[in-house]
């Protein structure tokens, strides 16, 4: 089959769906090891992950991990991190980062699967080498090591496995995610909207049992209650303030009353959630056989969910941004809009900012593009779901309306405008 007419954005995708070049191989796996070399030769390599590192060998010694105000995670984290406690630290400063790096790479390629994305094409390769060069979180995350790799790796695997019907399996992955961070819990929303129990139950049950039995070896598994729970809800401290992206924490900043703060973030997380509500039951005939209903409800959940968190820090849109970057291979996804990428600019290693909005200040740019995305996707999802989809001509047969390839879908007449 063929287009009668190719739109530019189309013919620009099947030039990226073209096998890459071996050099593009090479030159993409360079970039990625290249992080990894550097990170592991920085003398603050793994940051985040020394906090859950030193809770496991806490434990192992007989204390609380808990005992630790930074340790924020669940008791199932702490015996997911003893194998880490275990290896020698001249050893996990070469590990560490190629794991985050991998997790990453992860995510993308399960991405990419579930909108049938070859992965030897130019659009997977090269994607992935300027993604990790351009995106300034993309870095940052492999430094510190922090979790958030993990939701960034679960989120696509589950989201093609419940494409694939899979919704148990499904829930078995965000299940451990949140097992080793509580970062994906609002996806359990997207399972109440599909109403697949069973996945529900495996994404609730499997952290809850693994972090029975971390309470159980531990002592004074009730400090998490008691300290850990309301530090994390007081958005931490001073430590964590410069770097939290949360408009709860960068509006106050900006000289608006705390109060009022607080009633924007939620207002806009409601809005993100009755957007995400409303792109599940848009009752659309979509030609792409749902991937971006799936990926676009997920997506809105969880950056609701990023405008109320205490702290919401930069690195938490890559569980959302390879979904949508993924998608651009669909026509009328939003990555087709220049409102995203002007959304992201805020991100880009290559942008020169003013002195003042690095380092300390940084959470400005992060809010902007945290709100900016949330909006345009809540745009998106709330706007006509009516797909009509054009002729497509095939030699020897009348005009009809079928799709193509899962890889070059049927171009849908109805455009996302912002």
């Amino acid at each position: 089959m063929r287009w009668e007419a190719r739109a530019p954005g189309n013919r620009l995708v099947d030039l990226l769906l073209r096998p890459a070049p071996r050099s593009w191989q090479v030159v993409s796996l360079a970039v990625l090891l290249g992080i990894c070399v550097s990170t592991s030769l920085r003398a603050n390599w793994g940051s985040d992950n020394a906090f859950v590192v030193k809770a496991a060998q806490t434990l192992l010694e007989g204390g609380s991990p808990y005992e630790d105000k930074r340790f924020l995670y669940l008791p199932s984290a702490v015996l997911m991190a003893v194998p880490e406690a275990l290896v020698p630290r001249g050893v996990l400063r070469w590990i560490l980062p190629v794991a985050m790096a991998g997790l990453l790479g992860v995510g993308w390629l399960a991405a990419l699967r579930l909108f049938s994305v070859p992965l030897r094409s130019r659009f997977a390769v090269g994607g992935l080498a300027v993604f990790a060069l351009a995106y300034k979180p993309w870095a940052n995350l492999v430094l510190i090591g922090n979790w958030t790799a993990v939701s960034a790796a679960a989120l696509p695997v589950a989201l093609l496995l419940a494409h694939r019907r899979s919704w148990g399996a499904a829930g078995l992955v965000v299940g451990l995610a949140v097992a080793c961070k509580p970062m994906l819990v609002p996806i359990g929303l997207l399972f109440l909207l599909a109403r697949q129990w069973r996945g529900l139950a495996a994404a609730v049950l499997v952290p809850l049992g693994m972090s029975l039995a971390g309470a159980l070896l531990m002592p004074s598994p009730s400090l998490f209650f008691t300290k850990t729970l309301p530090f994390l809800l007081q958005g931490q401290d001073a430590y964590a303030l410069p770097w939290d992206a949360s408009p709860i924490a960068v509006l106050p900043r900006l000289g608006v009353p705390q109060a009022l703060a607080v009633l924007v973030a939620f207002a806009g997380a409601a809005a993100g959630l009755w957007a995400a509500r409303a792109r599940w039951r848009r009752t659309e005939q979509e030609a792409d056989g749902g991937e971006l209903r799936l990926v676009e409800t997920a997506c809105m959940v969880m950056l609701a969910a990023f405008l109320v968190s205490r702290p919401s820090f930069d690195h938490y849109l890559l569980v959302v941004l390879p979904l949508l970057l993924a998608s651009a291979v669909r026509p009328g996804s939003m990555p087709r809009s220049p409102w995203f990428w002007l959304a992201l600019t805020p991100q880009l290693a290559l942008v020169p900012w003013p002195s003042e909005l690095a380092h300390k200040r940084r959470a400005f740019k992060d809010c902007a593009t945290l709100c900016g995305l949330a909006y345009l996707l809540a745009r998106r999802a709330l706007r006509s779901g009516q797909v009509i989809l054009e002729p497509v001509t095939t030699a020897g047969s009348p005009p009809r309306t079928e799709p193509e390839c899962a890889a070059t879908p049927a171009e849908s007449a109805s455009r996302t405008a912002f």
